[in-house]
């Protein structure tokens, strides 16, 4: 029997979170998890502090994508609760979030009941995370500690989830209980539901004359590209990806259709996917975004559904057969001979750029950026126009597109490209940003040039929330003018450009792709009225929900 010393709590979860490949937390310090700051001080996991606790919780979400697990680590109070909003996304984009939070002690909850940051009953805050993530635990029982700690980790690898750890200061250093490990069930699938999903698929795939996959954010999260890749290699399958999904499969590959998202979407995708005889749906979830705000057109009856846990095909469904499970056997019984690999269209070569004296678009700007566009690039965009025009890009490798593109909350990008290139040290961040969403969290700039980092921020500036005013417009929508350029006077070591017009842009571009030391943003000037045509879709089918009447921007009326 072995005599070592048991670990301390904080130590134990420290390791633990560096065994799933956390390297970094993100945070900002407070009293109730100063103890536990200190503890991580002393071993490999490196702190990194931001400048508010909801920048922290979008690093660590970015990281998470990127890393399969992120972890962010607050006080009491006012760190959790305004984290609240971030994690509320990850557990809606299923991202692998860990918050740590920091609590009074178990002897002052007990006997000091007017500690300061107490909001309620000292319960509440556990109780409001309990409804945003997948596993929710209180560290206040040395004996029971490093159990929870391992079933709340379990949880959010199993469900692609965020988890909350609440650890009281007094037990930080206290030592906890090894208990032998649950014999826990293997989460599999069941053998004679996979064995007859894969055979009923694998038969309407030889019989399908125009197949299509449609492969979505799932794919993404449990690390299945790989798995995708040979299975429409194999099979010589076209392949369209879900907004979420964006980036599921190098958008380069031959394969590749573009984004699908109903009538908001580009029309070679849109044809493909609409006119197949058989639709492949793996990993997909069907909210409004990916349905293109209930435009997608997606029958039953010519349609498998792969989701986490189950296959649906056609009006029947094969439950208990896991995602992974599913598509590792359909990739390699899937024998179609004769079929000829898919051929997807080069895009036409566009216009020369820059024209002279001619102002920005949306649509020039995409353009441009699609050609600066290298495989050491990871793409994050912000949620608006700079999203929905976002989806013309094509990046060169799997999974690097990053973007809150279901729970659409402003502010996701500036923070959660510094997690990105934390995790991904040998990638770049091109952020795109709108310049509302900048001034919501934009000062995380800051901590990217105090790391050393060197991404590209290209702020979609329009003068105010672009997006609203397609669908509703009013001064409501109008926000301060920033000098977005000059933040490098604040900030620190950023270099920063204003572009009036292409010719400004390409000059700006080129020194910032030139510069790998330090931030370079750019701030591109757009005319308020100027939108891509996926922001236009979307106002049509929005303006009835608002009542917005007129589009800003329709005939006879122009944006204020």
């Amino acid at each position: 029997m072995s005599t070592a010393k048991p670990s301390s709590i904080g130590q134990y979860l420290l390791e633990r979170l560096y065994a799933a490949g956390v390297g970094h937390v993100f945070g900002v310090p407070g009293d109730y998890v100063l103890g536990f700051y200190a503890l991580m001080a002393k071993g490999p996991i490196q702190a990194i502090g931001t400048t508010r606790e909801d920048t922290a919780a979008f690093a660590a979400d970015g990281y998470a994508r990127c890393q399969g697990m992120g972890a962010v680590a607050v006080t009491y109070g006012v760190g959790a609760l305004n984290t609240v909003n971030a994690v509320a996304g990850a557990h809606a984009e299923s991202s692998p979030l860990v918050v740590i939070s920091g609590a009074p002690g178990v002897r002052e909850q007990r006997e000091d009941p007017l500690l300061h940051h107490r909001f309620g009953p000292f319960t509440l805050q556990r109780e409001i995370f309990d409804r945003i993530t997948c596993a929710a635990v209180v560290l206040d029982d040395p004996v029971t500690a490093f159990r929870q700690i391992d079933r709340a980790l379990a949880a959010a690898r199993q469900c692609c989830k965020p988890v909350y750890i609440e650890l009281p200061r007094d037990l930080v250093a206290t030592a906890g209980y090894l208990i032998p490990a649950e014999a826990a069930e293997p989460p599999g699938s069941d053998q004679g539901a996979l064995a007859e999903a894969v055979a009923e698929t694998v038969e309407l795939l030889a019989q399908a004359l125009s197949p299509v996959v449609v492969a979505g954010v799932e794919l993404h999260r449990r690390g299945l590209q790989d798995t995708l890749v040979q299975l429409v290699e194999r099979a010589g399958l076209p392949v369209a990806a879900t907004l979420t999904g964006k980036s599921v499969i190098a958008e380069r590959h031959p394969a590749y259709l573009g984004v699908y998202e109903g009538a908001m979407g580009a029309e070679t995708a849109r044809s493909r996917v609409e006119q197949a005889d058989l639709l492949l749906l793996l990993g997909v979830t069907l909210n409004d975004m990916d349905t293109g705000i209930g435009t997608a057109r997606f029958d039953p009856q010519r349609m498998v559904r792969a989701a986490q846990n189950e296959v649906v095909i056609h009006y029947h469904r094969y439950p208990r057969v896991a995602l992974a499970d599913f598509l590792t056997c359909l990739a390699r019984a899937v024998q179609l001979p004769g079929k000829a690999p898919a051929v997807v269209a080069a895009a036409e070569e566009a216009e020369p750029f820059p024209r002279p004296n001619q102002p920005m678009t949306v649509a020039r700007l995409i353009g441009r950026l699609n050609r600066a566009l290298t495989p050491d690039m990871i793409v994050v965009s912000d949620t608006g126009d700079c999203l929905f025009a976002a989806v013309d890009l094509r990046v060169h490798e799997r999974s690097e597109f990053l973007a809150s593109a279901f729970y659409t909350t402003m502010g996701f990008a500036v923070p959660a490209a510094l997690g990105a290139q934390v995790a991904r040290p040998d990638h770049r961040a091109l952020i795109l940003v709108g310049d509302g969403a900048f001034q919501m969290t934009g000062t995380e700039l800051s901590t990217h040039a105090r790391l050393g980092l060197a991404p590209i921020v290209v702020v979609f500036n329009n003068g105010g929330y672009g997006t609203e005013r397609f669908i509703l417009d009013g001064p409501f929508n109008d926000i301060a003018a920033w000098r977005f350029d000059r933040l490098g006077e604040v900030f620190g070591p950023l270099d920063g450009y204003h572009a009036q017009d292409e010719e400004g842009f390409e000059a700006a571009l080129t020194q910032a792709l030139e510069n790998r030391t330090r931030p370079s943003l750019i701030n591109v000037q757009l005319a308020r009225d100027d939108a891509s045509s996926a922001l236009k879709r979307l106002a049509a089918h929005l303006q009835a929900s608002v009542g917005g009447g007129e589009p800003a921007g329709s005939a006879g009326r122009s944006p204020s």
